[in-house]
């Protein structure tokens, strides 16, 4: 081998054993097909059809989704979230609508069971003051403290530069 170094043999290009890259990547060929199926797999079982009467249906279940909360995820609706939960709950919303119940009913009946949490757009009402008004009294608090500060420090430099004289005498 040390006689391969110096003579000018290469150890690894000239390795009879070693496969070229294009059948090494053949190798991986079934590992990446089997990614891709199990990928397809997942993203298959997150599609959810439901059989709508009509297109008019359709659209009043994709609104009404819309203006429920996910109690899993919080921050996605019900129509955007791919939780269990959402997709009982849909299913839920499609079985009462099938039923024949209106979106008010729907929606109480959703919060009698979850309160108010399940809706985008909770009612204004005692329990829900301070998630309405929360961040706008933090938002005015956070005003007042920066006037303050900045008058309190105003003052202090007013006072700083009457104590000391203004021409110091060093005229260029």
């Amino acid at each position: 081998m040390i006689r391969r170094l110096f003579v000018g043999a290469h150890p690894v290009r000239d390795n009879p054993t070693r496969r070229p890259a294009w059948r090494r990547a053949q190798g991986a060929l079934p590992q990446v097909l089997l990614l891709f199926l199990v990928a397809s797999i997942a993203f298959a079982q997150a599609i959810d059809p439901l059989p709508f009467k009509d297109h008019a249906q359709e659209v009043r279940f994709q609104s009404l989704t819309r203006e429920l909360r996910c109690l899993v995820c919080q921050n996605e609706n019900l129509a955007d979230s791919n939780a269990d939960l959402a997709r009982d709950l849909r299913h839920e919303v499609f079985n009462l609508m099938q039923q024949g119940k209106s979106d008010e009913e729907i929606k109480q009946y959703l919060v009698d069971r979850y309160s108010d949490f399940v809706l985008y757009d909770p009612p204004v009402k005692t329990s829900t003051l301070l998630l309405w008004f929360g961040p706008l009294v933090i938002l005015l608090a956070g005003a007042a403290v920066v006037v303050v500060t900045v008058r309190r420090r105003g003052r202090a430099a007013v006072t700083v530069t009457d104590d000391k004289p203004t021409d110091e005498g060093d005229d260029w």
